[in-house]
């Protein structure tokens, strides 16, 4: 197994994305942008982001237990740490998008939640898109709007201080024979595809042709001459590939 990876923060900035990979298993973690909302929070979204890696890198490290177990773990463990100084009932308390890539004998698992794409190429050549679109249909995108819909099944589902959200996450397990190669990205790796036309199956084939930081230098091409249709001109973004040996 080979893992690559690349995270490049916003031009300008230090950036709210996190990579963090092991032997079998990779993470990447998107923060949400600061808004103008009180977070009940003494922390930023940097440090919930960095604290959250540690707590799923711990998690992932020691046990072998179901992804959607394992995240829940991590909120739980961190919501112990921040709470006592914060408002863990704030629906704008610093959060975090996660994807999870994970090799486990002779399967491979996924776990989405919130908006960071998971990209498998199956042996047969086809690539298939794990991800959460509960983000992409609201009916509002304001911060006042963002605040009332985040962690409820009205809206949508993100790490925060909720480790309920981790049953709430998109899953998927496949058979490692079927799998030649997976791509864990946040949504600003994405944007090749999400906004600029480029086709899924065109993504994969450059990250694994070119490699992750290519393409988002490919992608900071993009966004210097075109704004996506919603959102920052610029964003985060953060790209892990995983290449999985088959016998011949």
């Amino acid at each position: 197994m080979e893992i690559t990876c690349a995270t490049v923060p916003t031009p300008g900035t230090l950036g709210d994305d996190y990579a963090l990979t092991g032997t079998n298993w990779a993470v990447a973690l998107d923060g949400a942008t600061a808004n103008s909302m009180p977070t009940g929070c003494t922390h930023t979204v940097r440090w919930y982001v960095q604290q959250l890696a540690a707590h799923l890198g711990l998690q992932l490290a020691t046990t072998t237990a179901p992804l959607p177990e394992v995240l829940r773990a991590a909120i739980s463990g961190l919501v112990a740490v921040h709470g006592r100084t914060c408002d863990m009932t704030c629906p704008d308390s610093p959060s975090s998008t996660v994807a999870i890539a994970r090799v486990d004998g002779d399967q491979v698992e996924l776990l989405v939640l919130c908006d960071s794409p998971i990209l498998v190429l199956h042996t047969n050549g086809d690539v298939q898109v794990v991800t959460d679109t509960r983000t992409s249909a609201l009916p509002g995108y304001t911060p006042a709007d963002l605040s009332e819909l985040r962690n409820t099944d009205r809206g949508f589902w993100v790490a925060s201080t909720r480790p309920e959200s981790a049953d709430r996450a998109v899953i998927l397990t496949l058979p490692l024979a079927e799998v030649s190669a997976v791509a864990v990205l946040t949504d600003g790796a994405s944007r090749l595809a999400d906004h600029y036309g480029w086709s899924w199956e065109h993504l994969m084939k450059a990250l694994l042709d070119l490699g992750p930081r290519a393409v988002i230098g490919l992608t900071r091409e993009q966004e210097a001459v075109k704004s996506p249709p919603r959102g920052k001109q610029y964003d985060d973004a953060t790209a892990i590939v995983i290449r999985l040996p088959h016998p011949a």
